[in-house]
């Protein structure tokens, strides 16, 4: 930073370092525009947009900080006025630098550039949804979108931001960093593109326990335990999607039968076992995580059901002798394998 000095120091003495003027000083800096908005998701992990009177794209609700107002009132006064919901929303989720050059603004507009801040607004309940209130003008619907689908609904820097946001909030590790949606210190679940796909749907009512021998199988994978109460988890490389390891995908110990999903389908099997070593990766094609299991359910879709499985393994994890895992950023195992 310069050095400020006086307008009234006008001699010509040798002054070190750089001086400016307060004026000057002001002058020099950056003007750039503020806005807030706020990412909502369902019980299924669909996030919140809406449809506004003044452009074809969806949006997350949100507006612009006015002089004076910090980013996260004005995240609570733009919602309560989009959507009628009260709320206070103090976790930030990420900060996106947004450029003057950025394609599709109104030259008229004079867009000097913006800094962004997205802000988690949580999950809401079935109850909170049906009390939201559109107001008379600007806002004309929401729906709740699977997050592969907002490249096709929103602004393509709208999509990423909102996206860039969804992964930090599942990751755990802190606010991310953005510039024109794209993180500057991308995680895991960035490099990999997870969630650009949509999620398979396994919406089968949850059963405890073996599976009954006259059921047919379709499936059976494994909630392969490490020593710090994480599992491994599968992301294809090709396609960001997410699934749990069959349960041979590793040596193991203590395995016991979960529980099992049933639809019209057959019966997909679930083992929970803990690992005592991984092999070098068998195949180029997936990448190897270490996730805690409310993250492999934040990726997945596995609808009300979902709860009751955490369940039936959470026990078995107390079984297993194992810590509940703190939520941390996942991690990429390396290629060669690791020992507990």
């Amino acid at each position: 930073m310069p050095q400020l000095t006086d307008e009234a120091v006008t001699d010509d003495r040798e002054r070190p370092g750089t001086w400016m003027t307060p004026q000057e000083y002001g002058a020099s800096r950056a003007v750039l525009w503020t806005g807030a908005v706020v990412l909502v998701t369902d019980g299924a992990g669909r996030i919140l947009v809406q449809s506004v009177d003044y452009r074809p794209d969806r949006l997350l609700p949100g507006g612009a900080v006015d002089a004076g107002e910090s980013p996260s009132a004005a995240a609570a006064r733009e919602v309560s006025e989009e959507l009628g919901i009260e709320g206070h929303y103090p976790r930030g989720l990420a900060v996106d630098w947004i450029p003057a050059d950025t394609p599709g603004i109104p030259p008229e507009m004079g867009f000097p550039g913006e800094i962004l801040h997205v802000y988690d607004g949580g999950t809401w309940s079935a109850e909170r949804i049906d009390a939201v209130r559109l107001p008379d003008q600007e806002i004309t619907g929401i729906q709740f979108a699977e997050p592969a689908d907002l490249a096709a609904l929103m602004d393509p820097g709208d999509a990423r931001r909102a996206l860039s946001a969804l992964r930090a909030r599942i990751n755990g590790g802190g606010a991310a960093l953005l510039e024109d949606g794209r993180p500057t210190a991308p995680t895991a679940l960035d490099r990999l593109g997870v969630l650009r796909t949509r999620r398979s749907p396994d919406h089968g009512t949850w059963h405890a326990g073996p599976a009954p021998e006259h059921l047919p199988v379709r499936e059976h994978t494994g909630w392969l335990f490490a020593p710090d109460g994480r599992v491994l988890l599968l992301v294809a490389r090709a396609t960001g999607t997410v699934h749990l390891p069959p349960p041979t995908a590793a040596p193991t110990a203590g395995a016991v039968p979960l529980g099992y999903r049933y639809d019209a389908r057959g019966a997909h099997l679930r083992t929970a076992a803990r690992l005592t070593a991984l092999p070098p990766a068998p195949d180029a094609a997936h990448a190897r995580l270490l996730a805690t299991p409310e993250q492999v359910r934040e990726l997945s879709d596995w609808g009300p059901a979902g709860h009751d499985e955490l369940a039936s393994l959470h026990a078995a994890r107390a079984r297993l002798c194992l810590p509940a895992a703190t939520r941390t950023p996942l991690t990429e195992l390396p290629d060669h394998g690791t020992r507990w």
